[in-house]
């Protein structure tokens, strides 16, 4: 298996000339949650520029350059749906999105459909945030390739880290109230149950999704049930208005999420959050990796204002391993490009990751990591201009994030359209 990067590294930089490969991106850029939208649109668009900046994507003898397309779906799962229609329309090969699992199982449904009537106009759904187990596990698909650590991964990594916080005694769980937000709340019990029979559950509740304006009800209740911990898996403007909500009642309360790191969450909590938050991810700006470093440079040279310093590294690695799949492939028809995917490893940088054939789950290392001040030694990088950046505190390599599936792969037929 060829395991090196696409282009870089083995030729020079030439322009693309090709026909561009299209990418749909299908997100909420308006809405409740248009400021994730627009984060995963500015990442997404780095990346592309990334690979087109050495010369674009190889396919047999031309150079393509990568065009990324957006459709904005306002955080709407039949607007999402109507939009896949439009990108399948326009004949664009890969779609792309993440923000919500329960769009992400209805957009797997509807691109197995879409194959199966139309395998002259095939489609891949590539994933970089919809993290509901369910999608790699009994709602599998050939189709989708998931390109972010699933719920079950995160938490395993996160209850241990919270684990052997002794000062953890009692906790809040407060999700949002859909597919994603109640596997957390299900998953987070049972894992720090195993690990912390000793901790006492004293609220466990679920919210609309996106329709809170005033978190202060549920910061008053967390605080009625002295709690020391809440435990979260809320993102976007849900997270970030109940962490200020909780900061204004004056409760000193741990938090332990998987997003608590960015889109405006550590600037609500300011002091209040030093050495209280905590997220996990598979990478952060202060890991200590130098080609990850080079990369989050290369990104922030690019933004004018540092609200929007929201970087993932995992678009970055989800569309370098999507160029080097149709290279491999040598066309961009989605069930070549597939076959390339399954099984395929990205060496770095800045982290080793393979995409396990039999659930097109990746498979990741996981960092826990707590909020500090940016001190420019121990934790040299801030996040969002905040003044604040997050140091490790648990890592887990991905041998040890990886678990089972219950996954039944169908595998479209051999023969080519």
């Amino acid at each position: 298996m060829d395991e090196r990067p696409p282009t870089a590294g083995r030729e020079p930089a030439l322009s693309p000339t090709g026909e561009p490969i299209r990418l749909a991106l299908i997100e909420g850029l308006s809405g409740s949650f248009a400021n994730a939208g627009e984060a995963v649109a500015r990442n997404l668009q780095f990346a592309v520029d990334r690979i087109n900046a050495r010369g674009g994507v190889r396919v047999g003898d031309m150079r393509r350059p990568l065009e990324l397309q957006r459709f904005d779906s306002k955080g709407q799962t039949e607007e999402a749906l109507a939009l896949l229609r439009a990108a399948t329309d326009r004949g664009i090969a890969f779609v792309l999105q993440g923000n919500s699992s329960s769009t992400a199982g209805a957009l797997i449904e509807a691109v197995a459909r879409h194959n199966e009537r139309e395998p002259g106009n095939r489609v891949l759904f590539l994933n970089y945030s919809a993290v509901d187990p369910a999608l790699t596990n009994e709602k599998c698909s050939f189709w989708h390739f998931r390109f972010d650590a699933h719920a079950d991964m995160r938490m395993a990594a996160l209850a241990q880290a919270l684990a052997a916080d002794r000062s953890v005694r009692r906790v809040y769980l407060l999700n949002q109230d859909y597919s994603f937000g109640q596997q957390f709340a299900r998953s987070a019990r049972a894992a720090i149950s195993a690990r912390r029979p000793d901790i006492q559950f004293v609220g466990d509740e679920l919210h609309p999704l996106g329709r809170i304006r005033d978190f202060a009800p549920y910061a008053a209740k967390i605080r009625a049930a002295a709690a020391d911990t809440v435990v979260s898996g809320n993102w976007g403007n849900d997270l970030t208005l109940l962490v200020r909500a909780v900061r204004d009642s004056g409760l000193p309360a741990n938090f332990y999420t998987f997003y608590g790191n960015s889109l405006g969450a550590p600037t609500a909590l300011g002091e209040a959050g030093v050495g209280r938050v905590r997220a996990v991810a598979e990478w952060h700006p202060n890991a200590g990796i130098a080609a990850g470093e080079a990369i989050l440079k290369d990104f922030r040279s690019r933004i004018r204002d540092p609200r929007d310093d929201y970087f993932n590294m995992r678009h970055v690695v989800m569309l370098e391993m999507l160029a080097a799949a149709i290279e491999v492939a040598g066309a961009t028809e989605a069930r070549a490009v597939a076959l390339a995917l399954e099984g395929r490893v990205h060496a770095g940088p800045p982290y080793a990751a393979q995409m396990r054939r039999e659930d097109h789950q990746l498979l990741t290392p996981l960092y826990v990591s707590v909020m500090r001040r940016a001190d420019g030694q121990a934790v040299p990088y801030d996040v969002e201009g905040s003044g604040y950046g997050f140091r490790t505190e648990r890592f887990a390599d991905r041998t040890e994030t990886t678990q089972p599936t219950t996954c039944r792969m169908i595998r479209p037929q051999e023969t080519t359209p």
